[in-house]
């Protein structure tokens, strides 16, 4: 047999396999020194392509390790060849002894003993070991017989909904049954109809456990454990983990905290440990991976299963982490020297996404040719996004698939949102026909990540606890007590009804309804569009009195502002005419109300009122007639529709955007475009359907979102169940969860998440109302359903498809530079003299995760060593320097003075040690000189307790009294030589009482200091506000230019 190279001694791995796992391995073992070459057996097409890949090609041995009849052979080839090194890939050639038989030849193999990988190959026999170690697992039995286990099934007082063939099956053996009927359903595939062959003659019946499932592989040389980061892979074909299992449709690194803790990935570990041990027990070195399958339970984890070799695709996405040399490791467990050798992985992220044929689980599509990248060489596409093939053959000089799995896409950066995108962009540009993927791998983790901490609507001065407490403490009290004949409905649904029978008229009955348009009217205000508002206020308020089925007759609005502007007035009215037109009511009065003094000038607000007429005998919701079982239908909406703008607003002003730059989800619009998208109106898409007695309930999803506005339909007994893969969360949604670090629930409750209008039918109508609905012009999706329950709606798949949306427009925007790390700090230093509240108030601003702070406090100086602001400093973490000005006074010609000079040079020579770039002086009380001043200039900042130039220098509180001006306030400055001469950075006003007294007037000054100083301290930070030359005119030395972001600082009376 001809060797693929000569009998060279140094570093030649055999490696056996072909997969995506083997490539991630030959690249990682070709990146050490002392490999000369890596030979996979057999390999893929990729890597036996010679200018592909260097020190890298495919082995001439062709015959199947699978078979113990061709180790002989593989032994001699691996003689002759100077193999120095086995590295074992897939299970089977493990199961049947290829390590014992090179192990007896004295051919080093990476990889365990038939006995040895018994825990994976005799899952029977694994259970046992558990339960003997007191490993937790899953309570379980064996059967070989189908009647013995179908009997155990229906009769265990557990649910024995997991069946698990107990060979190796090629990752598909275990079936998750639904219920008992669908597990004994499978026992029968197996033991009967020999679904799996020999690997189902035995079979494993176990409790269905719930929970998140991590990998944790762990190096071993049989004494020696370590542990690599827990990975978690996605089983599934679908998105949000649904469809068919499969080998692996990605995995990604590091899982959340709040999914595997350090406490629970130790206990892991610990089992690990403790497997080795007992195995040393029965003389049976483990010497390779020992890959632990955990569940992590309300109970705490659970053991799975052993895995006794590298996972796939758990290795595409640890090995770009790993920052030691692969070889020397893989050398240490077979020679027994692993706790010599440092194994090291970097503190980054990397998502592996699989790219799979057509077809895949249940079949493959191959020789389908290949695009790759023409930058793709040596598994890389650049040194952060990688490329492992797997069912991958060569024809001619092409690529093709071959296979199910046919690559591995892997992105590595600091977070795992920016890896996911870098591996999902790469992806996009590797093209076969049928390609399948998931946008979604890691979602489980990545809006955990990005989320945490992050905003929420009360946040944003919006509490929707507070207005549910005022709606059922006061409201509904209170309406009470004006009830009268005829009414039907008040307070609470979303329209109100009025009976006209008792008042001798016929069926008919009134509903009424009233909204406005919130916060997205100052958007509107801000880029001057109008146009469109007027639509909002008509369809918030139709489109509640809509799910009574009532067909709306009028419409009213009030219109009210400070100074009456005409044509934007003319302007929101036609837009009102319009939504008007679209749900065919008409507009039958309003009110204009100028009011001076109550609004600032070109500000306005709306509100809207719509009446609406239906059968009493048709009126919805008929809520006695939900039933379990019954199908939730959903009508898409446009946009954010008119809800939520708050936090819409604040997550503007945290991303640094404009309104009229493009939208990041919609580039061919603007942003402020896409946010001021008009509210979808529901009547003539709708009413039809409604009037056909179909339909049970219709929720519109206003404020309160999706879990807020569907138990309003809803009997006290049943919840609904939606399932958010059942339709596209819009672009918008994602961009604002993944912008502003709104995690899923948030989101639920605030936002419709896409989807406007929500129907209940039994589930003989569905078609029927679909079918009315599709004639009108709208799609309606069958997107949850009713379960028993308490009034709740529960989301299932919503953090997979806000990562599904996120991608599915972030993807494309390979033109704009991707963010792969946050922000640089900016490294801050504060001098203070005493109590220290500006300090306390700066260090809360820059640790404050929703402000997303440039700017880091990382040492306080103070001339006073027993300062209050001292302590205080140190209790907050932050490192303290003394810098007593009482040890640089000198004596000359009799008199005792400080040597400013020689203070100053200090005070500079504390902060550059600390690498500090901007200055604040909070409550400093040390007049600075040039010395200070010209290493400072346009990086020092001060606050003066006064609206400057007025009242400079000393007891500005009181020279602000003593002038009986009506308005002081606090300014924000750069520092100067001259006292209080500055460019003014920020500056907001306060209002002087004519009870004031100095120290009331002081605390109030301070209040606002305490918010206007951390603001000036970002902007100076960020750039946003850079001192200039001097300017005659300002009245100031230097002046200050902004950037166009000024508005985000700016105090809200300003």
């Amino acid at each position: 047999m001809t060797p693929d190279i000569g009998s060279s001694s140094a570093g030649i791995v055999a490696l056996i396999g072909g997969g995506g796992r083997e490539s991630a391995l030959a690249w990682k073992l070709a990146q050490s020194p002392a490999v000369q070459r890596v030979l996979l057996v057999p390999g893929n097409g990729y890597t036996a392509t010679a200018n592909q890949v260097d020190k890298v090609s495919n082995a001439t041995f062709s015959l199947s390790l699978e078979d113990p009849v061709n180790f002989a052979a593989f032994a001699e080839w691996c003689e002759i060849a100077a193999v120095s090194l086995v590295v074992v890939g897939p299970e089977a050639p493990l199961a049947v002894g290829l390590a014992d038989f090179l192990n007896a030849r004295g051919i080093g193999c990476f990889g365990p003993t038939r006995d040895a990988a018994r825990l994976e190959w005799d899952k029977a026999y694994a259970k046992k070991f558990f339960d003997a170690e007191g490993i937790p697992t899953a309570q379980w039995r064996a059967f070989t017989d189908a009647t013995d286990a179908e009997a155990f099934i229906k009769s265990a007082s557990f649910e024995p909904l997991v069946v698990k063939a107990t060979g190796l099956a090629a990752g598909k053996g275990v079936v998750v049954a639904k219920d008992r009927e669908e597990a004994c359903e499978a026992v029968r595939n197996s033991l009967n109809h020999k679904k799996f062959g020999d690997a189902g003659s035995v079979i494993v019946v176990e409790e269905k456990l719930v929970g998140p499932e991590v990998s944790v592989l762990c190096f071993t040389d049989g004494f020696t454990v370590v542990a690599m980061p827990a990975a978690q892979d996605a089983k599934r074909i679908g998105e949000g983990d649904t469809g068919p299992n499969t080998g692996g449709m990605g995995a990604y690194v590091p899982v959340h905290s709040s999914i595997l803790s350090e406490e629970d990935y130790r206990t892991v570990v610990g089992w690990v440990e403790k497997t080795v041990k007992a195995l040393q027990r029965e003389e049976c070195r483990y010497v390779g991976i020992l890959y632990a399958g955990v569940m992590l339970t309300k109970d705490g984890p659970r053991m799975l299963e052993y895995n006794c070799r590298f996972g796939d695709p758990e290795t595409e996405a640890l090995l770009p982490l790993l920052e030691g040399d692969l070889y020397e490791i893989l050398q240490s467990c077979v020679h027994k020297t692993l706790d010599k050798v440092p194994v090291k992985f970097a503190k980054k992220a990397s998502v592996c996404v699989v790219l799979a044929s057509e077809g895949y689980p249940i079949s493959s599509a191959p020789n389908r040719p290949i695009q790759l990248p023409k930058e793709v060489k040596n598994f890389q596409l650049n040194e952060s996004t990688f490329l492992f093939p797997a069912a991958v053959a060569k024809s001619g000089d092409s690529l093709t698939t071959s296979g199910g799995r046919v690559a591995m896409v892997v992105g590595v950066a600091d977070g795992l949102l920016q890896a996911s995108l870098m591996a999902q962009r790469a992806a996009e540009r590797i093209q076969f026909v049928g390609k399948q993927k998931r946008s979604d791998i890691g979602y489980q983790s990545i809006l955990r990540t990005v989320t945490q901490a992050g905003l929420t609507y009360k946040a944003c001065d919006v509490d929707i606890d507070e207005g549910d407490r005022l709606v059922s403490e006061f409201i509904v009290p209170e309406a009470k007590q004006t009830g009268r004949v005829g009414l039907l409905e008040g307070v609470g649904g979303f329209g109100g009804l009025f009976d006209l029978t008792p008042l001798n008229y016929k069926e008919a009955v009134l509903v009424s309804g009233t909204d406005g348009v919130g916060t997205k009217l100052l958007i509107a205000e801000e880029i001057g569009k109008h146009e469109t508002i007027g639509i909002d206020l008509v369809a918030m308020s139709v489109n509640d009195i809509l799910t009574h089925n009532a067909e709306p007759l009028v419409f009213l609005d009030y219109f009210a502002t400070g100074k009456l502007e005409a044509d934007v007035a003319g302007l929101v009215l036609k837009g009102i005419a319009a939504g008007c037109v679209s749900s065919n009511c008409t507009l039958i009065g309003g009110e204009t109300a100028e009011m001076p003094g109550m609004y600032p000038p070109g500000r306005y607000d709306l509100a809207g009122f719509a009446v609406g007429v239906a059968e009493k005998s048709q009126l919805l919701p008929r809520v006695d007639t939900i039933a379990v079982g019954d199908v939730v239908l959903g009508i898409s909406s446009s946009g954010i529709h008119s809800n939520g703008y708050s936090l819409v607003r604040k997550v503007v002003e945290l991303s640094g955007q404009s309104y009229d730059a493009p939208a990041p989800f919609n580039i061919a619009n603007s942003l402020g475009d896409e946010l001021l998208t008009p509210t979808k109106i529901y009547v003539k898409s709708l009413l039809p359907a409604l009037r056909t007695g179909r339909v049970k309930a219709a929720a519109h999803i206003t404020g309160g979102g999706l879990t807020e506005n569907i138990p309003r339909i809803l009997p006290k007994n049943m919840d609904v169940i939606l399932n958010a893969q059942a339709w596209p969360v819009l672009p918008v949604f994602s961009w604002l969860s993944m912008e502003g670090r709104v995690d899923a629930r948030e989101m639920a409750r605030t936002f419709n998440m896409g989807i406007g209008m929500v129907l209940i039918v039994s589930p003989d109508s569905v078609d029927v109302v679909q079918s009315k609905i599709a004639e009108n012009g709208e799609i309606a999706l069958a997107i949850g359903t009713v379960v028993e329950g308490k009034r709740e709606t529960r989301i299932e798949g919503l953090e997979s498809s806000l990562l599904s949306s996120y991608m599915s427009w972030a993807v494309c925007l390979s033109d704009l530079p991707l963010k792969t790390t946050a922000r640089p700090k900016r490294k801050v230093g504060i001098l203070l003299s005493g109590t220290g509240t500006n300090m306390e108030a700066l260090v809360a601003y820059t640790r404050d995760p929703l402000n997303r702070s440039v700017a880091e406090v990382v040492v306080v100086v103070s001339n006073i060593p027993d300062a209050i602001g001292v302590a205080k400093a140190k209790a907050l973490g932050i490192p303290v320097e003394i810098v007593d000005h009482k040890q640089f006074i000198e004596t000359v010609d009799g008199k005792s003075a400080c040597d400013r000079s020689k203070y100053d040079k200090q005070i500079n020579d504390t902060l550059e040690r600390h690498g500090v770039e901007v200055v604040c002086l909070a409550g400093y009380m040390r007049i600075c000189t040039s010395v200070f001043v010209e290493k400072w200039r346009g990086r020092c900042i001060n606050t003066h307790p006064a609206i400057l130039p007025a009242f400079k220098g000393k007891d500005a509180v009181q020279m602000a009294l003593d002038a009986k001006v009506r308005v002081t306030g606090c300014t924000v400055h750069f520092v100067e030589e001259e006292v209080d001469a500055g460019g003014i950075i920020l500056q907001q006003a306060v209002n002087v009482f004519p009870d004031d007294t100095k120290s009331t007037l002081h605390e109030r000054i301070k209040a606002v200091e305490h918010t206007l100083f951390p603001k000036a301290m970002e902007a100076v930070c960020r750039g946003d506000a850079v001192r200039v030359a001097s300017d005659p005119t300002s009245g100031s030395v230097g002046a200050v230019c902004w950037s166009d972001k000024f508005k985000r600082y700016m105090p809200d009376n300003v």
